[in-house]
This record gives C-alpha cells, sequence and structure tokens, in this order.
C-alpha cells in the first residue's frame, strides 16, 4: 500500500456536544473538573473565608444589634428560633453569586480558552462549578447551624425534617446558580457581575420574611415579600426546623421557583457558555 493512500486518523472535534458523548464520559468530565475546581480553593484557602465568617457575622449581627429592636427586648432567643432557618436562604443566594464572578475570572485569565480544546461536553465545566459551590454552602450551612446551636437554636421538628430544610436551600441555591452563570458570562468584568448581582439580591434579601415579619412592612412592600421566593424558602425552612406552620405550601412554591428558574437559566447559560467558547 503506497503512502498516498495512507488516511490519517479523525480528529476528535474540540467541545464536543453533549449529544456525541457519553453518561458515563460526562461524568468523568465532571468529575476531573470538580476536582480541578477543589485543588483551586486548596491553593487559595482565603476564598473561603466568605463560606466561614459570613455565617457568623450574619448571625451575631442580626441577633444581637437588630433583634431586639425586631422581635422586642428580651425575646432574642424566639428571634434567634426564627431567623436561622431563614438565613440558610441568604448563604444559598451569596454562595450562588460567587459562581457567576468564578466563571467571569475564568474566561478573563484564560482558563477557557484550554477547555476550549478539549472533546468535553460544554455543560459538564458549568455543572462541576455547581457542585464545588454546593460544597461551600454546606460547609456555610454547618457553621451557621452550628453557630446557632451555640446560641442556643433547638431543632423541634424532626431530623427528617430538618435535612429536608437543608436539601430545599441547596435546591433552591443550585437554581440560583444558572441565573449568576448567566449573568457572568454576559458582563464584562467580575467586578460588574457582583455589582449588578447586589442590586438584584438587596431587594430579595431585605424584602423578604426572613428578617422581619412581612406584616410590619407597608403595603407595597408587604405584598412583595409574601410572592419573594427567599421568603417561601424561609417560611417553609422555618416551619421544617421548629415544627410549626404551614409546611407543604411554602415548601411547594420554593421547589416550583427552582424549577421554573432552573429550565429558564441553564439553557440560556449553556447556550451562551457555547457561543463564548
Amino acid at each position: 500500500m503506497s503512502a498516498a493512500t495512507i488516511t490519517a486518523p479523525p480528529r476528535v472535534k474540540a467541545g464536543a456536544d453533549e449529544g456525541r458523548i457519553g453518561i458515563r464520559a460526562n461524568l468523568r468530565h465532571i468529575g476531573a473538573l470538580v476536582r480541578r475546581n477543589a485543588l483551586q480553593i486548596k491553593q487559595d484557602p482565603e476564598s473561603m473565608m466568605d463560606v466561614l465568617l459570613m455565617p457568623i457575622i450574619f448571625i451575631l449581627l442580626f441577633v444581637y444589634v437588630f433583634g431586639g429592636a425586631i422581635a422586642g427586648k428580651g425575646h432574642q432567643q424566639e428571634y434567634l428560633q426564627n431567623l436561622v432557618p431563614g438565613m440558610m436562604g441568604i448563604m444559598a443566594v451569596n454562595i450562588a453569586m460567587s459562581v457567576g464572578t468564578g466563571v467571569n475570572e475564568d474566561f478573563r485569565k484564560g482558563v477557557m480558552d484550554r477547555f476550549r480544546t478539549m472533546p468535553i461536553a460544554r455543560s459538564s465545566v458549568l455543572i462541576a462549578k455547581i457542585v464545588v459551590e454546593l460544597g461551600r454552602m454546606l460547609l456555610a450551612t454547618a457553621i451557621l447551624l452550628g453557630m446557632g446551636f451555640l446560641l442556643g437554636l433547638e431543632v423541634r421538628g424532626s431530623m427528617l425534617e430538618f435535612l429536608g430544610s437543608i436539601l430545599l436551600s441547596m435546591a433552591f441555591c443550585a437554581a440560583m446558580m444558572w441565573i449568576f452563570i448567566l449573568l457572568g458570562l454576559s458582563m464584562k468584568t467580575p467586578q460588574a457581575v457582583q455589582g449588578v448581582a447586589m442590586l438584584v439580591l438587596m431587594p430579595l434579601q431585605f424584602g423578604s420574611s426572613i428578617f422581619a415579619p412581612p406584616t410590619s412592612m407597608p403595603g407595597w412592600l408587604e405584598g412583595f415579600a409574601k410572592v419573594n421566593p427567599l421568603s417561601n424558602l424561609a417560611d417553609a425552612a422555618r416551619a421544617l426546623v421548629n415544627d410549626r406552620g404551614a409546611v407543604a405550601h411554602p415548601t411547594l412554591v420554593t421547589l416550583g421557583w427552582a424549577v421554573a428558574i432552573t429550565a429558564v437559566a441553564m439553557p440560556l447559560a449553556v447556550a451562551k457558555f457555547r457561543k463564548k467558547t
């Protein structure tokens, strides 16, 4: 056979479509990228400062500085019982915001240029980031709850209900991450991502039932607080932890928000990511 008739083996197209990559290969790619992101955190432990300190600062600030004014002097303990479950939603959205800035930084540093040359599913890069950030959120939630227990928090419901409140917060966090990934892919700088994210998060956080009952707010703000997804998450978590109040309605509404946000934001984020890479 002459050299002219020998053909070179077909080249694998970089960034192959998900449909051409098997589930097992996809899972291997996600696992490898999760390990890569985890090693980045190990090399830069300062990136964990928000996870380690934010829950402690928030709970001390709102219980002892604002708790007396909101719940009444001498009622800080009952305020703590209502605040800590609700603050799992705060952990969720703040951790979700960091995904958007991380994705933006990876593009600016040229990390995504390396992924562009690899035959991996585009979504595996984003899913790996979400998995790692969910781990960070779980750690932040553990610190929040640990601090709450030190201050006198009680789990008045069953252990299954307590774990359900954590899982519900993580589900909502995962959904919110797709919004901030889309934002990180759309903005030019990490500072711009953080600035726009804070404009969105501040009304959601403080215009909710997490820190104060909606009935104490002006009529227009009370209406916003009642439909705010963070209010429903906080109400569901409180009902599960304290074994008091309606559980089904706020839980179903929170899950509905999580499914709707994921259904809209996830395909948009993946499409934007493919376009940029």
